[in-house]
């Protein structure tokens, strides 16, 4: 396997964006196809043959059907060409990659083609229409006029009907030229692996023999042009030399300054935390082998545009600058893992010595493949012959196997002591295993011939094996730092907690946000990666980012992510422009105009609906969702509104109903079965009503609309307050009401208009009753006028030597002869006296005589009569 992908890691950003870019756009430019024989330019209103019988010999085409038809011929020319290309080149994997991508282009283009004609076919419709259908045999013929335009209109559509079946017919030759490069593809990989090569004592001679020759190629190739670049472009090297230099020093200093916090590691910390560890082991991977990768291919490209390299050096200078980033990846990863150095900051339970060979073994590994890379280019670039390229890889091959089976028996588990200076135990059975077998088998595959798989497999083995590792590190370091409290432990987070304020709520949520993008990071970069090292191209990947964005099929819908992400964000920025709409016309204008609450609550709740309704539509197109598609979702829907939702959608009608007829708003108090009290918002599904107890009750809007609702503040906040008194049966009513009256319109928040007045309710049990009706200006005052006015009535009363009586009530007892139960009850009520909450006078009118029965008459301490208006509460929290 190859390391030209690193090659172009540092431009594959760009690349991957610009191909985003290009690609978001559903209408391909043809100019952007390869250049093909074109032909001549065609005016907008070339005459073509009629369609049909009897339609006029010339009829003039619209500009869409003329565009469409350059396009086409473009089209069919191009898949000809690409198609014998695809035959010339079914060799080179890279030749074919990049046909690909053209006829995916190709493909494209013929469904914008459709796209085009659709506008003109439905206007022809229309017309048709308004034409009418042709007269029946028999009836009256149309004017010439009319029939002329009828044909020239079936002329024209069925012209777009053949234009339309030649782009499908198109398309279908590129989607089958597409399949035939990649089963291409696929033969040629699976031939170049499996290519068996006899070895020998025969090969073993020629190879030797070979290397003399090649030796020599090398010192006169690069020696002469080392020369010529030192005697005439001493000055461009000179320069080539100062700018990498000086990028360096940007690039890799650069890195470390900016983002030394998150890389460095402190000796001091004897026990740093787990998420600390990953964290920097995962950055000192990342952020100085892009660095280093940025930097290396700066060298590059400055040392092409100084002309310092040759077409047959560059390929190996290439290398060797790869090779060079691979070795400083590997290393910084093995670092960061197994940390030789520091075992405070080791991620694996391994000890000192452990830590140490294994590093120095990763690094021979990754080392002598990048060797056999650097060799394989430089065979290619001398020439050299098949025998020396296929020893050169069986060594290479055999070392690294060696490497693995030496893993395989180092022995650097920590010891049960816990102490890392200690010497290690051996690996567990499953790894020491797997590293046998690896080893094991690369020789096994050599010794069978299979020099290319045996290659192929080792590359992986060290290439996608630190891939996987980096990308396991990232993925721990993202769920580590997701976890409680832990953010807030690192340099970044105490950082922005320093830098915004942010508290420990505020803190979780942007660890879950950095942990997510950590994950995304992670997978952005690692799957690339492995899918390079595999084999595939980079046009490949960009192939799939593009279909994955937006040609994602699920049966006959496609989804496109960039749509419903443009989307999304077009619902999000609707959605604030609605609330910022609905705060400035509260706030600036409704709020100026002095509206009542209830009114401005309605307006900006309906605001807030239609707001968000038009947001979700704008959002909904733009994310490429055909509305006509969803009306078998609507159906189902229907069909669940009316078995399951059916409360839903009646709370929701309630809820509009009433915002718009607004019997009560909010800040009203209102009386709805067992709920009393304030509104607090009305809402789509339920409505808020806050007791007197500053208890929330959520109603169900269906229940205020279905249900009687009482509203004490509907229309004024006008009431009437009763307040019931009791007096002695010795005291005079006329004068009691005289009192009453002079009291109630004495009272300051009892209003004179109406006046109040009073009744003489009844004869009572124990009084007199009589009843004050007095109207308030505002009835959620009426706790304390009726505090008042009881207060002024008792000393009113009291000063009048009014009595307000006891209840009193009579009991007959049964009783024998001997009186037993009378004096059995008298002591019960005496033991009892001064405990209860009454006073009790027992009357014996027994006589020696055997009687039937006895009284007693009770008189408690304090009024048991309480009026049924008393035993609520009222607005102010105590009794009404």
């Amino acid at each position: 396997m190859r390391f030209d992908w690193l090659i172009s890691v540092v431009m594959a950003g760009l690349v991957i964006a610009g191909s985003v870019s290009a690609a978001s756009s559903q209408t391909v430019d043809p100019a952007q196809l390869p250049v093909v024989e074109q032909p001549a330019p065609v005016a907008p209103t070339t005459p073509v043959a009629a369609a049909k019988d009897g339609a006029p010999a010339n009829i003039a085409v619209s500009p869409a059907i003329v565009a469409a038809e350059e396009k086409l011929t473009a089209a069919e020319a191009n898949i000809a060409r690409l198609s014998k290309r695809v035959e010339e080149s079914a060799d080179n994997d890279d030749t074919l990659v990049e046909l690909k991508l053209e006829i995916e282009t190709l493909s494209r283009s013929m469904l914008d083609i459709g796209v085009s004609l659709r506008p003109r076919l439905t206007e022809i419709k229309a017309r048709t229409e308004q034409l009418g259908a042709a007269p029946a045999e028999g009836e009256p013929a149309e004017p010439d006029a009319i029939v002329e335009e009828r044909n020239r209109l079936a002329a024209e559509r069925a012209q777009i009907n053949t234009l339309t079946g030649r782009a499908e017919n198109v398309a279908v030759k590129a989607a089958n030229l597409g399949d035939r490069i990649t089963e291409t593809r696929r033969e040629l990989f699976s031939t170049t692996l499996l290519k068996r090569t006899e070895l020998g004592p025969t090969m073993l001679s020629d190879a030797l023999i070979a290397v003399d020759g090649e030796v020599n190629n090398f010192f006169r190739i690069y020696g002469s042009w080392l020369k010529f670049v030192w005697a005439f472009k001493w000055h461009a090297l000179l320069g080539w030399l100062f700018f990498s230099l000086l990028a360096g020093l940007v690039f890799v200093s650069g890195a470390y300054r900016l983002f030394g916090g998150l890389i460095a590691r402190d000796p001091d910390l004897e026990d740093p935390p787990y998420t600390s560890r990953l964290s920097v082991a995962f950055w000192s991977t990342i952020i100085p082998t892009v660095a280093m990768t940025v930097l290396v291919g700066t060298v590059y490209v400055l040392a092409e545009s100084f002309a310092i390299l040759r077409a047959d050096v560059a390929p190996v200078i290439g290398s060797v600058l790869v090779i060079i980033v691979a070795v400083f990846f590997v290393g910084k990863l093995a670092r960061g893992i197994l940390a030789p150095r520091m075992p405070s900051w080791r991620l694996v339970d391994f000890s000192d010595g452990g830590a140490r060979v294994l590093y120095q073994l990763v690094l021979a590994l990754v080392i002598v493949n990048g060797l056999d890379y650097v060799a394989g280019q430089l065979s290619q670039s001398l020439g050299s012959p098949v025998v020396l390229t296929v020893s050169k890889s069986v060594i290479s091959v055999c070392l690294m196997a060696f490497i693995l089976i030496g893993m395989a028996l180092v022995k650097p588990m920590l010891s049960k002591s816990g102490d890392p200076s200690d010497p290690g135990q051996a690996w567990p059975r499953v790894v020491s295993v797997t590293l046998l077998i690896g080893g094991v088998g690369l020789l096994a595959t050599i010794a069978l011939g299979y020099v290319g798989l045996a290659r192929f497999a080792a590359t992986q083995i060290v290439g996608t094996g630190a891939i996987l590792t980096t990308m396991y590190i990232g993925y721990l370091s993202g769920k580590a730092i997701s976890e409680p409290d832990a953010f807030a432990d690192t340099i970044v987070g105490r950082w922005i907690e320093a830098r915004f304020g942010l508290g420990a709520v505020g803190l979780e949520q942007a660890g879950l946000v950095a942990g997510l993008l950590i994950s995304v990071l992670v997978l952005l970069l690692g799957v690339p990666m492995i899918l390079l090292q595999w084999g595939f191209q980079v046009q490949d990947i960009e192939l799939w980012f593009y279909r994955i964005l937006t040609e994602i099929r699920i049966g006959g819908i496609t989804i496109s992510l960039v749509g419903i992400f443009f989307g999304v964000v077009l619902f999000i920025v609707g959605l604030l422009v609605t609330r910022w709409f609905q705060g400035w016309l509260d706030g600036n204008v409704m709020s100026r105009g002095r509206m009542d609450t209830g009114v401005r609550n309605s307006i900006k709740t309906g605001i807030g609906y239609i707001g968000v309704a038009i947001a979700g539509l704008i959002g909904v197109s733009a994310a490429g969702i055909d509305l006509s598609s969803l009306a078998l979702v609507a159906g189902a829907l229907s069909l669940g509104i009316g078995f399951g939702l059916q409360n839903i959608v009646s709370n929701f009608v309630s809820g509009l109903i009433l915002l718009a007829e607004r019997p009560f708003k909010v800040g009203d108090w209102v009386v709805t079965g067992t709920t009393e009290g304030f509104v607090k918002k009305i809402s789509v599904r339920a409505t808020e009503i806050e007791t007197f107890s500053r208890q929330s009750i959520i109603v169900p809007n269906s229940e205020l609309i279905n249900a009687p609702v009482g509203n004490w503040t509907h229309r004024n906040s006008l009431g009437r307050i009763d307040v019931p008194i009791g007096v002695s049966y010795s005291a005079d009513p006329r004068k009691v009401i005289e009192i009453l009256n002079e009291v109630a319109n004495s009272c300051e928040m009892v209003m004179s208009n109406p006046a109040p007045v009073v009744y003489f309710a009844g004869f009572g049990d124990s009084s007199l009753d009589f009843e004050v009706k007095a109207h308030l200006a505002d009835v959620l005052g009426g706790l304390s006028a009726r505090t008042e006015l009881r207060l002024r009535i008792f000393e009113r009363l009291k000063a009048e030597g009014i009595e307000i009586p006891f209840p009193q009530r009579d009991l007959n007892i049964k009783m024998n002869d001997d009186d037993t139960p009378v004096a059995v009850l008298k002591e019960q009520l005496v033991g009892t006296k001064g405990t209860t909450a009454s006073k009790t006078a027992v009357s014996d009118t027994s006589s020696p005589k055997p009687a039937a029965g006895k009284k007693v008459r009770q008189k408690p301490q304090s009024r048991a009569r309480q009026d049924s208006m008393e035993d609520g509460s009222g607005p102010d929290g105590g009794d009404r």
